[in-house]
């Protein structure tokens, strides 16, 4: 869940997205990546953190389910800082030929019935490492990572019966419960006056990617290319989360570097572990249909 302002009643984010299908484009790469360097000086609470001090809410029923999208999944027996998830580049978008979004369209349709994530949300994370490539190549980012994270936070996008529509906003939105105060739960007053998470009363994490909208004001960015960034929206959202995760000069190929990232983003070790767990078993599915092929 991230800390920042940003904030869209659910029935008005649902009607935003009404216009026309968004596709993840490299129109806002510019002034992303100045919002980055403002967010390595700001950040010190994880972003995410809803499935640690919360539950998370199920979209249609309001925030008071029990069920946590990553419960059934096996952590990694892997000690923090001590290695990465074995990764290979060539399991990423971009690298079979080809440049653009028909690459970016096909990689993800084809490897989405092999992974097990709908290729509307797979775009997403593969739309964030082709710009991170280009922004910050250091960083080292694995759309694998952020698919770890998304079946986390949301099931990409699918939580609680939700489903992503084209223009990348899962209906019904993803809203976390209040962050109260109430026993495991962070007291985080409203910052948003309800823009986001329809409480002007306390936060709430939202999105895809679960986002506090105090930490969407800082590091949210429009990835869509529709003119405003969103929490809601899945391409915003992910690509947000891979500029976050590469705060500080991490290099995420790194034991310490990627579990620095991890970490920031939800403080507990069991949830990386999960993403750890979860971000080798999308790379060793995508090796192998690559070996296939």
């Amino acid at each position: 869940m991230a800390d920042s302002d940003t904030g869209a009643v659910p029935g008005a984010t649902a009607e935003q997205s009404a216009s026309s299908p968004s596709t993840p484009t490299a129109r806002s790469r510019r002034p992303v990546f100045g919002r980055f360097l403002v967010l390595v000086l700001i950040l010190t609470v994880g972003v995410s953190g809803t499935w640690v001090l919360t539950t998370a809410a199920s979209p249609s029923s309001g925030p008071t389910t029990d069920e946590i999208p990553a419960l059934g999944i096996e952590p990694a027996d892997v000690e923090p800082g001590s290695e990465a998830p074995v990764e290979e580049s060539d399991t990423g978008p971009g690298h079979h030929g080809g440049a653009g979004e028909t690459t970016l369209d096909e990689w993800a349709d084809d490897l989405a019935p092999v992974v097990g994530v709908p290729a509307r949300a797979l775009r997403s994370y593969g739309n964030a490492e082709l710009v991170l490539r280009e922004e910050n190549p250091d960083c080292r980012l694995s759309w694998t990572m952020l698919a770890g994270i998304g079946r986390v936070e949301s099931d990409h996008g699918r939580h609680g019966g939700a489903v992503i529509g084209a223009d990348g906003r899962p209906s019904p939105p993803i809203i976390g419960v209040a962050l109260d105060g109430s026993p495991g739960v962070k007291a985080i007053a409203d910052t948003d006056g309800g823009k986001f998470d329809g409480d002007t009363v306390y936060d709430r994490a939202v999105g895809p990617m679960q986002f506090i909208p105090s930490t969407w004001a800082v590091m949210g960015v429009d990835a869509s290319g529709d003119g405003k960034a969103d929490p809601h929206q899945i391409d915003d959202a992910a690509l947000s989360a891979a500029f976050y995760l590469c705060a500080h000069g991490r290099d995420l190929s790194t034991g310490d570097g990627w579990w620095d990232g991890v970490l920031s983003y939800n403080r507990s070790v069991d949830y990386g572990r999960t993403v750890f767990a979860l971000a080798e078993h999308y790379a060793d599915l995508a090796r192998g249909a690559s070996t296939r092929g």
